[in-house]
C-alpha cells in the first residue's frame, strides 16, 4: 500500500487511520498516484453502482454544472418533478421526497409513519425493527436499530422501537399489538452481516401488516437500486411496501437519496411537515435520472442477475475447498464471506493483494462491486480471494 507521511489531521478521527490514497477511478478499478491498480469490490460501500467515472454520468454532470447547481426547494424544479414521476412509474410509489443520504431517507420515512397515525388520531406509536439492522447514524436510526456498536455513548435513545430476532415468524407475530404502527426491515441486512430475509418471511411480514393495519417500511438503501438483479430487492418476493428508503446506488457516487411512499401512507406529509436544503438539487437530480435510465433497463438488470449468479457459484466453489470459509451468503451483488479468522485482518490481506472489500457484522467480508462487473472481474476477484486464503494457511 502507498503510505503518506503522517501529518496532523484536522478531521475528526471517527474513521480511524487511513493510509491508502486513490487519485482516480475508472470503471471497476481505483488507482493510486503511482499507478497501482485495485479491483473495487467495495464499491464505495455499495454506492458506485455504475463504477467510477461512468462516461454518461460525467457528461450529464458537466452539462448540468454549466446550467444550474442550486435554487432550493422554495422553487419548482421541473427535472425534480420528472425524476419523481419516473421513480413512481417504475415502483410501487406515488410520492417521493428527495434527500442527500440513506439516513435522511430513513428519517423521512419515520416521519411519514408518525404523521400518518397522528392524522388518523390513533395511538399506534411503536415500530418493530430487527436484530442486526442498520438504518443509519441519526438519533432516530440509532434508536431503531438498537445496536450498541453504533449507539454506545449516545444514550438516552428515542423510545417507540421494538427490536426482535430477524427472520423469526413467531417472534414477529408475538410482538404485534394495537400500538404497532409499522414494521421496518432491510430485505438484505448489510452492516448486520449480509443476511437476506427469506422471501417467505418478507411475504409473511406483508401479510401481517395487511391483517393488523400496519405500515410496511423497507430499508433498501444498500440492497436496492439494481443490486439484487431487480430495481428493488423486495420485488423478488412480489410484495409492495408502503414506504421505502433508497440511496447509495441511486446516485452512483453522487450524494442522493429518496423516501418513496404510496399515497395512503404519505397523507400526513403536508406543507411544512418536512424539508431539505439540498435534497433534490439540480445536480443530484440530473445524475439520478441518468442512473435510473441505465439501471432500470431490463437488459441491464438481467446482466446483473446473470453475473451475480456466476460470482455466487465461484464463491460457493471456494467455500467447498477452503476450510477458512464458514459460509457464503447474500443475494445479487451484495455478498458476504463468513470466515473463521478475523474478517478485518483478511480484508486487509485482500487489500494488499489489490482487491478492495468491506468488513461487515458477524465476521463477514462484504463484496458489493459495481453492477457493471463482468466475468473477467469476477474471475480476478475469485483468484485473489483464493490465493489470499491459501497463504493464510
Amino acid at each position: 500500500m502507498e503510505m503518506k507521511t503522517k501529518t496532523k489531521s484536522y478531521i475528526m478521527p471517527t474513521y480511524g487511520e487511513r493510509d491508502l490514497v486513490f487519485s482516480r477511478g475508472q470503471g471497476c478499478y481505483l488507482y493510486t498516484q503511482s499507478g497501482k491498480k485495485y479491483l473495487d469490490f467495495a464499491g464505495g460501500i455499495a454506492v458506485n453502482s455504475l463504477g467510477h467515472c461512468h462516461p454518461k454520468l460525467v457528461t450529464i454532470l458537466k452539462q448540468q454544472s454549466e446550467k444550474l447547481w442550486h435554487t432550493s426547494n422554495l422553487y419548482k424544479n421541473k427535472n425534480q418533478e420528472l425524476f419523481a414521476k419516473e421513480l413512481c412509474n417504475k415502483t410501487f410509489a406515488q410520492k417521493v421526497f428527495f434527500t442527500n443520504s440513506g439516513a435522511e431517507a430513513i428519517e423521512c420515512g419515520l416521519k411519514v409513519i408518525k404523521s400518518y397515525w397522528n392524522l388518523k388520531n390513533k395511538n399506534k406509536k411503536n415500530i418493530i425493527t430487527f436484530h442486526g439492522a442498520f438504518h443509519g447514524r441519526t438519533f432516530a436510526a440509532l434508536s431503531a436499530q438498537k445496536n450498541k456498536k453504533y449507539s454506545d455513548g449516545f444514550t438516552p435513545l428515542l423510545s417507540g422501537f421494538k427490536n426482535i430476532p430477524f427472520n423469526d415468524k413467531k417472534a414477529l407475530e408475538n410482538s404485534i399489538n394495537k400500538e404497532t404502527a409499522a414494521i421496518l426491515i432491510e430485505p438484505i441486512q448489510g452492516e448486520g452481516g449480509i443476511r437476506p430475509a427469506s422471501l417467505e418471511f418478507l411475504r409473511y411480514v406483508k401479510k401481517l401488516c395487511k391483517k393488523n393495519d400496519i405500515l410496511l417500511f423497507l430499508d433498501e438503501v444498500q440492497c436496492g437500486f439494481g443490486r439484487s438483479g431487480k430495481l428493488y430487492s423486495h420485488e423478488w418476493a412480489k410484495i409492495k411496501p408502503d414506504i421505502l428508503a433508497t440511496a447509495k446506488g441511486i446516485g452512483s457516487g453522487f450524494p442522493l437519496g429518496a423516501c418513496l411512499a404510496n399515497s395512503k401512507s404519505s397523507i400526513g406529509m403536508t406543507k411544512g411537515k418536512h424539508g431539505s436544503t439540498y435534497g433534490g438539487n439540480p445536480l443530484a437530480v440530473a445524475v439520478g435520472r441518468q442512473v435510473l435510465r441505465i439501471i432500470s433497463d431490463k437488459k441491464f438488470l438481467k446482466k446483473v442477475d446473470i453475473i451475480s449468479r456466476y460470482l455466487w457459484k465461484k464463491l460457493k466453489k471456494l467455500e467447498s475447498i477452503h476450510d477458512e470459509i464458514i459460509e457464503v451468503r447474500g443475494a445479487g451483488l451484495l455478498l458476504g464471506i463468513k470466515t473463521k479468522q478475523n474478517n478485518i485482518m483478511i480484508s486487509n490481506r485482500l487489500k494488499k493483494n489489490k482487491l478492495l472489500t468491506v468488513p461487515a457484522g458477524d465476521n463477514i467480508i462484504r463484496l458489493a462491486p459495481p453492477l457493471i462487473i463482468n466475468k473477467k472481474h469476477a474471475d480476478e476477484a475469485i483468484n485473489i480471494i483464493d490465493q489470499t486464503l491459501k497463504k493464510l494457511k
